[in-house]
């Protein structure tokens, strides 16, 4: 099974996310999803998976303008507002052989692939995710 990251490359961990599914060597589908939204289908796909509020994000977007941290917005509401607003999706997200994971931190990508890293693996900011786990 190939493995799809929903990218933004103007954020850290979504960086650190990529280079740690490749790092394994794995080469996956890149979609950048700010470019190139998932459909509606699509994101109800991601949403079963993950949850709708676990996918929102909140800071940089119109998150709060929009009054969607009030409870009584339905899933169909909260996936209207990521479709208009695609900056709402929350990222990474990867799917892979073992599931779908929104991956904060970037090391949650490993849940979800069948490859191990080869080895220690720096990120950006120094931080050492350590080969054997």
């Amino acid at each position: 099974m190939s493995v799809t990251i929903y990218h933004n490359p103007a954020c850290g961990t979504s960086r650190n996310t990529l280079a740690l599914i490749r790092a394994t060597g794995e080469e996956p589908e890149v979609i950048h999803y700010l470019e190139t939204p998932p459909n509606r289908e699509e994101l109800v796909s991601l949403i079963r998976r993950i949850g709708p509020r676990d996918l929102l994000r909140e800071k940089g977007t119109p998150y709060a303008d929009l009054g969607l941290g009030d409870p009584s917005f339905t899933d169909d509401q909260l996936i209207d507002a990521m479709m208009a607003h695609p900056i709402l999706i929350n990222r990474p997200i990867v799917v892979g052989p073992k599931g779908v994971k929104l991956c904060r931190p970037s090391e949650e990508v490993l849940s979800v692939l069948d490859r191990p890293l080869a080895a220690d693996f720096a990120k950006e900011d120094g931080e050492v995710v350590p080969a054997n786990g």
